[in-house]
C-alpha cells in the first residue's frame, strides 16, 4: 500500500466497475455454470447440456438450452449490466418466482472471460438467430446466423483479464467436483427438466424429465440408495414440503447430501438443515448427518431471495413456522417406518453414528439393573458365552418394576418393534431373540438400557425425579473452567437430582446423585460422571437437560459383561417396546440388528435348498 497523500475521489470507469461487480458473482467455474443453467430454467427449457473441456485447468464451459431463445436486440442488452426481462420495479422483489432477477449474470461473466452466445427465439420468430462475441466486456461481434429455437453458450479464458483470480483457482478435480454438486442440487430442484452433464465429451450426470424426484434421486446417487429413503412431507396454508430423508444408519459425518431446494432455487439453509437434524433427535449423534433431498413450495411474499450476491441463501419471513412444521415432519416420516437395520446394512457395520461417551466396558455379572430404583437384580456370575435359560435372580424388584411403569415415561403404544422371545445372551454384551416370524433379533443390552432410562428421565415431572444422597460425599477437585461450568449447572443438576456443595477453591463436594443411577459405590465412577457433565460441550442453554439426561442414562445403563437371565432380558426387551424410539441409544447407536433367514441362509450358501 502507498504511504503517498490520497488521491482525490473519482468515479470508475465501467470497465473496472463491472470486473470488481463479477468477483462477487462469478467466484469460480462452478459459478458460471450456476448462472448459466439458472438462465437456461427461467428461459422455460425442458432440456439443458452442459459441456465442460479442461486440460489442467477448466479451459471452457458451454451451456445449451431449448428455451424460449432472444431476440436480436434482446441478444445484446443481455450482457448490459442490470438489465432484465424477470422484474420491472421494487415491487416484484417481493414476489420473485425466477431463479434470476438482477440482470447480473451474463455481465458479470463476460466482464471476466470470453464469451459467444448463439440465440434464436421460439416461435414467431425470424428463421436467422443471433450471434454475439464479447471479450472482458466489449462486444467483439455481433452477427445473425442459423441455429435452433433456444440459446447456447460458451465461456472460454475465465478470468483471462485478472490472474490474481485465476491464479487462486483449485485444482481441475476440484472445480469439477464443485460443478458436480451444484448440478446435482439444481437437478433435484427442477426433475421436470432433463439434464446432461458432460466433462470432455464423457457423459458426468444425466437426468430424465420426471415428475417424481424419487427418480431424479436414482438417477444420480444409484437405485439402491433411492430404496432407502423415506418420504416425508407437510403442508401448511403458505408452505408446501416434500422430499425423502434418510434412515438413521446411512447418516453420513458432513452435510454435503442435505439439498434442499426453495421454490426451485438450489439453496443452502442452516435453518432447514438444523430442524431436520431436530426432527431425528436422538436417532443420530452430533456429528452424523442425515441425506436429504427436500423441496419447499413457499409463497413468494414470504421468500427474500435478495439477500446474498450469489443467491444461495435466502431469508423467510415465518421461519419458527417452517422450521417447526419440517421438524414435525421429519419425526412423523421416521417414526412411521420400520427402523431396524439389517445385518447387512451400514448401520449394522459401524452403528450409523459414533459414541461421544465413553463408558467401562466391563461390569460386576452380579451388578444391579435399575430401572427405576433396581427394576433388575442380576444374578451370580455363569460362564461367558452364550447364556442358558435361568429362572434365578428375580427378586422383589420385578415388582418395582411393574409398579413403576405406568408413571416412567413409556408409552403402551402399537410398537413398531416386533414381539421377541430371548433365547440367550452373547459375550454378556448382546441378547440373542427371535420374533413370531422367524428372524433372529441382536440387541446391545446397553444401548437399550441406556434408551429405556433415558425417556423413562425424560418423561419425569420435577415432582417424580428423586436422588440418593450418599453415606460420604465425594470430594471433586476440577480445573477453573470445569469449576466455572459446574457452577452453572448446579441449578439443573439439582432438578435432576444431583446435588453438588462448593468446597473452596474449584472444588465441589457431591451429596446426592440421581436415584435411578442405582449404586454408585466406587468413588471413581461418580467422579467420571460429573466429569462427563463439566465436558466442555456442556454448556449452559437450552440442551442443558438434554445433556444431563443422556449422561445419566449412560452412565445408569448395564455395561458389557454383566450377564441376565432370561428373565431380566425379556423384561429389558419389553420396556424397550414400550419407548417411543426404540431404535436407537440416545447417542445414536442402534439398539437391535435383525438377521432374515433368507440372510442367514445366504451366509451359510444354502440358497437352492
Amino acid at each position: 500500500m502507498s504511504n503517498g497523500p490520497l488521491r482525490s475521489i473519482r468515479i470508475l470507469d465501467t470497465a473496472t466497475v463491472n470486473t470488481i461487480a463479477a468477483g462477487e458473482v462469478v467466484e469460480r467455474p462452478a459459478s458460471v455454470v450456476k448462472e448459466l443453467v439458472e438462465n437456461a430454467i427461467d428461459s422455460g427449457a425442458r432440456s439443458i447440456r452442459i459441456g465442460i473441456s479442461s486440460n489442467g485447468a477448466i479451459r471452457s464451459i458451454r451451456v445449451t438450452d431449448d428455451g424460449s431463445g432472444m431476440s436480436q436486440e434482446d441478444a445484446l442488452l443481455a450482457f448490459t449490466p442490470h438489465a432484465t426481462s424477470k422484474i420491472a420495479g421494487i415491487g416484484d422483489l417481493d414476489h420473485i418466482r425466477t431463479l434470476g432477477f438482477r440482470g447480473e449474470a451474463l455481465a458479470s461473466i463476460a466482464a471476466v472471460a470470453r464469451v459467444t452466445m448463439i440465440t434464436k427465439a421460439g416461435e414467431g420468430s425470424a428463421t436467422a438467430g443471433t450471434k454475439v462475441v464479447i471479450e472482458g466486456g466489449e462486444v467483439k461481434k455481433q452477427s445473425l446466423t442459423g441455429a435452433p429455437a433456444g440459446t447456447s453458450i460458451l465461456v472460454e479464458d475465465l478470468f483471462f483479464n485478472t490472474p490474481a483470480r485465476k491464479k487462486f483457482q483449485k485444482s481441475k478435480n476440484t472445480e469439477l467436483a464443485r460443478i458436480h454438486a451444484i448440478m446435482e442440487g439444481i437437478c433435484l430442484a427442477n426433475p421436470e427438466i432433463s439434464f446432461r452433464l458432460f466433462h470432455n465429451s464423457a457423459e458426468q450426470l444425466v437426468t430424465d424429465r420426471t415428475p417424481d424426484i424419487l427418480d431424479t434421486i436414482a438417477r444420480i446417487y444409484g437405485s439402491d440408495a433411492a430404496r432407502e429413503l423415506v418420504p416425508v412431507s407437510a403442508s401448511l396454508p403458505f408452505m408446501a414440503l416434500s422430499g425423502y430423508i434418510s434412515q438413521p444408519s446411512r447418516a453420513r459425518k458432513d452435510t454435503t447430501r442435505m439439498l434442499v431446494a426453495i421454490n426451485q432455487r438450489y439453496i443452502s439453509s442452516p435453518l432447514i438443515n438444523n430442524a431436520v437434524k431436530e426432527g431425528y433427535g436422538t436417532l443420530l449423534s452430533r456429528d452424523r448427518y442425515p441425506v436429504t433431498f427436500l423441496r419447499l413450495e413457499i409463497d413468494t411474499g414470504l421468500v427474500d431471495v435478495n439477500v446474498h450476491p450469489t443467491k444461495k441463501h435466502v431469508r423467510l419471513t415465518r421461519e419458527k413456522e417452517i422450521g417447526d412444521a419440517v421438524r414435525e415432519a421429519v419425526r412423523r416420516a421416521l417414526f412411521s417406518h420400520d427402523l431396524i437395520p439389517s445385518a447387512g446394512s451400514k448401520a449394522a457395520c459401524d452403528g450409523g453414528s459414533s459414541r461421544p461417551l465413553e463408558v467401562p466396558e466391563t461390569g460386576s455379572p452380579a451388578m444391579d439393573l435399575d430401572i427405576p430404583g433396581k427394576a433388575y437384580s442380576f444374578a451370580e456370575p455363569v460362564p461367558a458365552g452364550v447364556s442358558e435359560p435361568s429362572h434365578a435372580g428375580v427378586t422383589t424388584t420385578d415388582r418395582q418394576l411393574r409398579q413403576t411403569e405406568p408413571a416412567t415415561g413409556l408409552h403402551t403404544v402399537n410398537s413398531p418393534v416386533p414381539l421377541m422371545d430371548v433365547v440367550g445372551q452373547f459375550g454378556g454384551i448382546y441378547i440373542l431373540a427371535t420374533t413370531r416370524t422367524g428372524e433372529l433379533m441382536i440387541i446391545d443390552q446397553h444401548a437399550a438400557h441406556e434408551r429405556i432410562l433415558y425417556e423413562i428421565v425424560k418423561g419425569r415431572s420435577q415432582a417424580e425425579r428423586s436422588s440418593q444422597e450418599l453415606i460420604v460425599p465425594v470430594l471433586l477437585q476440577k480445573t477453573a473452567r470445569e469449576a466455572a461450568q459446574l457452577q452453572e449447572l448446579m441449578p439443573s443438576l439439582e432438578k435432576e437430582g444431583l446435588v453438588l456443595e462448593e468446597f473452596g477453591h474449584d472444588s465441589f463436594l457431591v451429596r446426592s446423585i440421581p436415584a435411578i443411577l442405582g449404586k454408585l459405590d466406587e468413588t471413581s465412577t461418580i467422579r467420571e460422571f460429573v466429569s462427563d457433565l463439566a465436558a466442555a460441550d456442556c454448556i449452559r442453554g437450552t440442551d442443558d437437560r438434554e445433556r444431563i439426561i443422556r449422561i445419566i442414562a449412560c452412565r445408569g445403563a448395564i455395561k458389557a459383561g454383566t450377564v441376565c437371565t432370561t428373565e431380566q432380558a425379556q423384561r429389558l426387551i419389553n420396556q424397550l417396546r414400550l419407548v417411543e424410539n426404540p431404535f436407537t441409544c440416545p447417542h445414536g447407536r442402534p439398539t437391535m440388528i435383525r438377521y432374515t433367514r433368507a440372510e442367514l441362509d445366504g451366509m451359510f450358501k444354502r440358497t437352492g435348498f
